[in-house]
């Protein structure tokens, strides 16, 4: 496995993979990397002959006051799990090297950046937006994987793929939990053990409401989201940021959550950790 942190060694190397008629499967990654970043990883391998992860914490997508500097980093760490999975191929550039000095561009998605996470972190999806599209041009794969568990953000990778013609298999992975069902991120490692203790509360009132909309049991959306932010405040110490019925993809709220296929999504912030979840529902 090569660790390569510029670009032209990178670009090199791929054109020589590309050159041999290999195909090129990336993973972009933050680092700090769990079961869910290894799930996707094992994806690429399986789909294409030569496997790339990017470990870089996007400065661009963190707002003032947000956890950039103290976002969980462990590179050596990082760089053993990659190996064991067999990847052919760390990226992990400086942020000088992905916005130099003078750097003034941005990505914006339009309709699907609004809603969700996009109204409690504006410029959020702008950010994830512009390293995408950045690093999907510097690695130039076939195929590049994504965790459902970031479902908008998925949505706007997919959008923007679409639109700026990308020539990309877009694929979205299922999210990886923990036993108790606990959607894995690295942001998990914030809980204090009480907080960690209650935040599965959060994958059950999903899976409660899944369960009401497809017996139907729930024909109102606000009066399902009523009785979810119930069961989630009184399970502990959670600060709701939303709760929401939506279009999977649109991302437009729905009245009637039987109405079709429908996401059910969540943000709760819990001690230090701001934690998402989302689970799909309807036939």
């Amino acid at each position: 496995m090569e660790v390569i942190d510029n670009l032209a060694p990178l670009r090199e190397k791929i054109a020589y993979i590309k050159g041999l008629g290999k195909t090129v499967g990336f993973v972009p990654t933050m680092g700090f990397l769990h079961e869910g970043h290894l799930s996707l990883m094992k994806i690429a391998k399986k789909r294409t002959d030569f496997s790339v992860v990017s470990i870089f914490v996007n400065p661009m997508q963190f707002a003032q006051g947000e956890d950039l500097g103290s976002y969980p980093r462990d590179f050596p760490r990082d760089e053993a799990l990659c190996a064991n999975e067999g990847v052919d191929l760390i990226f992990y550039p400086e942020s000088s090297l992905i916005y130099p000095a003078g750097y003034s561009t941005k990505i914006v998605v339009e309709g699907l950046r609004e809603p969700l996470c996009g109204r409690s972190r504006p410029g959020h999806f702008d950010g994830v937006a512009t390293v995408v599209a950045k690093l999907f041009n510097i690695v130039q794969p076939d195929l590049a994987v994504f965790g459902k568990k970031d479902f908008q953000q998925l949505a706007i990778i997919r959008r923007m793929a679409q639109d700026l013609n990308f020539p990309i298999e877009i694929i979205g992975a299922e999210t990886v939990r923990e036993r108790d069902g606990l959607a894995m991120s690295s942001r998990n490692s914030y809980l204090n053990p009480a907080e960690r203790e209650a935040a599965p509360a959060l994958y059950r009132t999903l899976l409660f409401a899944k369960d009401r909309i497809e017996n139907g049991n729930a024909q109102d959306s606000a009066a399902l989201i009523r009785v979810m932010r119930d069961r989630i405040e009184s399970a502990g110490p959670f600060e709701i940021d939303y709760i929401e019925i939506v279009d999977r993809e649109t991302l437009a709220p729905v009245i009637n959550p039987a109405s079709g296929k429908v996401l059910i999504a969540l943000a709760a912030k819990l001690g230090r950790a701001r934690l998402i979840d989302n689970i799909e529902a309807g036939f």
